[in-house]
């Protein structure tokens, strides 16, 4: 296979050296208001390069175009990290995690095989940031996880919950944490001791990398 990459099309060969510009937080907005705030900045060298015919493009940095579960979901800078100069869509984090679930490849790996050895005489730990943000949890994902442990032998399950407020809005916390004690309800009823052990705020647990004390 040749991975020569070939001439464009319609852009001509430049004749000086050619500069990549990653700009994070820029995005091109059909919504052209006073809430866009690319759109209402005073930005003259962007103006000055999409003036130029057939030199302007705009592509997908969000969604499925980038590997991700739904066009739902926002990209960030692993997303962004994954995707430049692949070539191609390459599946993220969450969606692998998501086929695994569908496929039940989850529970075929080395890795849950070894754990679940000690599953019935163990109690099976789950921490993570419980909300559905997208950007760093799912929570269907952590409830997938949960259920199939109980379909694969866990007796006792304790999660350790970090409630978000980043990703999702503030106070939001409440509604996750009823959905998760469903989850865990519909655990005890197919006999797995199933509880809540422990929880705290994201930014005061163990996600705070900016040091900023955001509870």
């Amino acid at each position: 296979m040749d991975f020569t990459l070939q001439p464009h099309a319609t852009i001509p060969k430049c004749d000086g050296p050619v500069m990549v510009c990653i700009l994070d937080g820029w995005g091109d907005n059909e919504n052209k208001d006073e809430y866009n705030a690319v759109h209402s900045a005073k930005t003259p060298t962007m103006d000055a390069l999409a003036a130029v015919s057939n030199r302007w493009r705009t592509v997908k940095a969000h969604g499925t175009a980038v590997g991700l579960p739904s066009d739902a979901d926002m990209g960030n800078s692993e997303v962004g990290h994954n995707a430049l100069g692949s070539g191609q869509v390459v599946d993220q984090g969450a969606r692998l995690v998501d086929i695994a679930l569908e496929t039940g490849a989850m529970w075929k790996g080395d890795g849950w095989k070894l754990i679940s050895k000690a599953f019935e005489s163990n109690t099976t730990h789950f921490i993570g940031l419980l909300s559905d943000g997208g950007v760093h949890s799912r929570t269907d994902q952590l409830f997938g996880c949960i259920k199939g442990a109980v379909k694969t032998g866990a007796k006792k399950i304790r999660v350790h919950i970090l409630t978000d407020g980043r990703d999702v809005p503030d106070g939001s916390s409440k509604k996750y944490v009823a959905s998760l004690e469903k989850c865990l309800e519909e655990c005890r009823a197919e006999g797995c001791d199933a509880l809540i052990a422990s929880g705290g705020g994201r930014m005061q647990v163990t996600m705070d990398r900016y040091e900023v004390g955001i509870g």
